[in-house]
């Protein structure tokens, strides 16, 4: 199954696909979506679905993983990230993709196993499981969005197998 983890962002998205079959995982492909940041809210937000529609496209994923939002110190910044992530998770939908939400201590201790890693920790880790891999920030973050949901994917198949 191919999954596509994403990492939103306003300037820049990171993006990475995965194929999954049973425990072994597979590099597809991993970029950043940049948005340019002169134009007006609405415009970057309009491009920041574009992209994702188009990576989306042109990747055929079949589930859609994406970070669920910090707050952080300035409220206004939360307020648009969170208006990013918005937009970030509609282009899956509207692709017909399920998409699943994870917290950010979840994803990096479901990498690392340490809830507080720190992002040079999360890059280390993903070129582990994806040997030969170097994706840098926001793309090993959503790499390791895509590995956390192909874990717990694979966690909650056999408990439900179990029942």
């Amino acid at each position: 199954m191919r999954v596509i983890g994403l990492d939103p962002g306003l300037r820049l998205t990171g993006w990475g696909v995965i194929d999954v079959d049973g425990n072994r995982l597979r590099h597809v492909a991993h970029g950043v979506i940049k948005v340019a940041s002169e134009r007006t809210l609405a415009q970057r937000l309009s491009e920041l679905f574009d992209g994702v529609a188009a990576v989306i496209a042109a990747q055929k994923p079949l589930e859609a993983a994406v970070e669920e939002t910090f707050v952080n110190v300035n409220p206004g910044s939360t307020l648009k990230l969170g208006q990013a992530r918005g937009v970030v998770m509609l282009a899956p939908a509207r692709a017909g993709l399920p998409v699943f939400e994870y917290a950010a201590n979840l994803v990096k201790k479901s990498i690392t196993g340490a809830g507080h890693a720190e992002k040079h920790q999360i890059a280390m880790m993903v070129g582990r499981l994806l040997p030969g891999i170097e994706a840098t920030a926001d793309a090993a973050d959503a790499l390791a969005i895509a590995i956390c949901h192909a874990h717990h994917r694979a966690t909650a198949s056999r408990v439900e197998a179990a029942l």
